[in-house]
């Protein structure tokens, strides 16, 4: 028995020999990235599949891609999907079934087809956009009213990046010179920190609202292959909800990232952004220009109306005031002709009244008062009317109708 038995080298040799007859062709697989790693050009991966429900590896192969081919497929693979080759994507690669006495079993990759791994990036955004519309979040930004005067920015993007000096000598530039005060909050604009970093930079705005107008998150200058960072739930959730009308300047084209679709605004770079604002400014000021050329003109056909009410015063005052003399005049007239005729009658009435106020003055006199048999008492030139005033040995006079007798007071 000993002497039948094989080294494992003699086994490893059987297994290749039987894996190169049974597998000698290239086979396309559906496999996710793990473990990417590069040296000397060459490409060392491991390709995995993972149960749909619970997430857990069911199948997993050492792959490598040689740098004769690894120097073409990358480049081509980030051009065409707009996603860095590297862990945790899925893609369609053709490979060959290798063995090797030493190293195993493993892939190498000879081909890739990048329209797969579009498809599975478009089926993670639509599933990112169903979860944000489920959730009622998709379209709040996009609700949201851009200021009339949009000049107060909060700039998220890296200080060092292409883009943010595009965007910032765009505003400076404007033709019509407006004022714009920036504040950039720096965040990391690619590779696997730009969601944590933008939710960052968010919070700190969140904390100084009332300062800023609108937030604008612009890239610019990056690789395509960095737009993964843009494509996460948290990201696009906190976006959609901010409180603030949100501008993405990403610098892309071709595709837009889940970012883009909650923003309030997408522009395709961080100078389309500037000249968006600077747009909002142009519109307002034009709005301001017509406005103010309305009013001068409403002013102007006011001014002229009440010139023409003036003059058309002017012209009527001398008839008015001859029409007014005149009425004047006439009324005089007619008071001097009714004064002419009221004044008799008015002193003949009088007249009337004073005889009889006469008759009467005269049928009340003493004299008058006499003559019917009455008398007056006086005592000292006093009439009296009470006995009382009187004592004896008092001396009265008693006048009558005709003379005067003088007494003296017994009791």
């Amino acid at each position: 028995m000993n002497n039948q038995a094989l080294t494992l080298y003699d086994l490893n040799n059987l297994v290749k020999r039987g894996v190169e007859q049974c597998l000698p062709d290239e086979y396309w697989i559906q496999a996710e990235l793990s473990d990417v790693r590069t040296n000397n050009g060459h490409c060392y991966l491991e390709f995995v599949q993972k149960d749909v429900r619970t997430n857990q590896l069911v199948a997993k192969a050492r792959g490598i891609i040689w740098a004769s081919v690894f120097g073409m497929l990358r480049p081509y693979f980030e051009e065409s999907t707009g996603q860095l080759f590297t862990s945790g994507i899925k893609v369609l690669v053709q490979v060959t079934v290798q063995f090797h006495e030493l190293y195993g079993y493993s892939l190498t990759v000879v081909d890739i087809d990048p329209t797969y791994t579009l498809g599975d990036m478009m089926r993670h955004r639509k599933e990112i956009l169903r979860q944000l519309e489920a959730d009622g979040v998709l379209n709040l930004n996009k609700e949201l009213s851009i200021p009339v005067l949009p000049q107060r920015i909060a700039m998220i993007s890296s200080a060092t990046a292409a883009g943010y000096g595009d965007f910032c000598h765009q505003l400076e530039n404007n033709p019509r010179g407006y004022a714009f005060r920036t504040e950039l909050f720096p965040a990391i604009m690619q590779g696997n920190q730009v969601e944590d970093s933008i939710l960052r930079a968010l919070d700190a705005i969140n904390q100084r609202l009332d300062e800023f107008d609108v937030v604008v998150i612009i890239r610019g200058g990056g690789a395509t292959s960095d737009l993964s960072g843009f494509d996460t739930y948290l990201l696009a959730a906190a976006c959609a909800q901010f409180e603030l009308p949100i501008i993405t300047g990403i610098g892309h084209e071709r595709d837009e990232t889940v970012l883009d679709s909650v923003a309030h605004i997408r522009v395709k770079t961080p100078t389309a952004a500037a000249e968006y604002l600077i747009n909002c400014m142009d519109e307002t000021a034009d709005r301001l220009a017509l406005l103010a050329g309305r009013i001068k003109d409403s002013v102007l056909m006011r001014l002229d109306s009440e010139y023409r009410k003036i003059e058309n015063y002017r012209m009527r005052i001398p008839s008015a005031v001859t029409r007014r003399i005149t009425d004047a005049r006439m009324s005089l007239a007619l008071i001097q002709k009714d004064m002419a005729r009221a004044i008799p009658a008015y002193l003949s009435t009088q007249q009337h009244r004073l005889a009889l106020l006469k008759q009467r003055i005269a049928d009340a006199s003493p004299e008058r008062i006499l003559a019917k048999g009455y008398s007056i008492t006086l005592k000292d030139g006093k009439i009296v009317t009470d006995s009382a005033e009187l004592k004896e040995g008092d001396e009265v006079t008693t006048r009558l109708s005709k003379g005067e007798v003088k007494s003296i007071v017994k009791h």
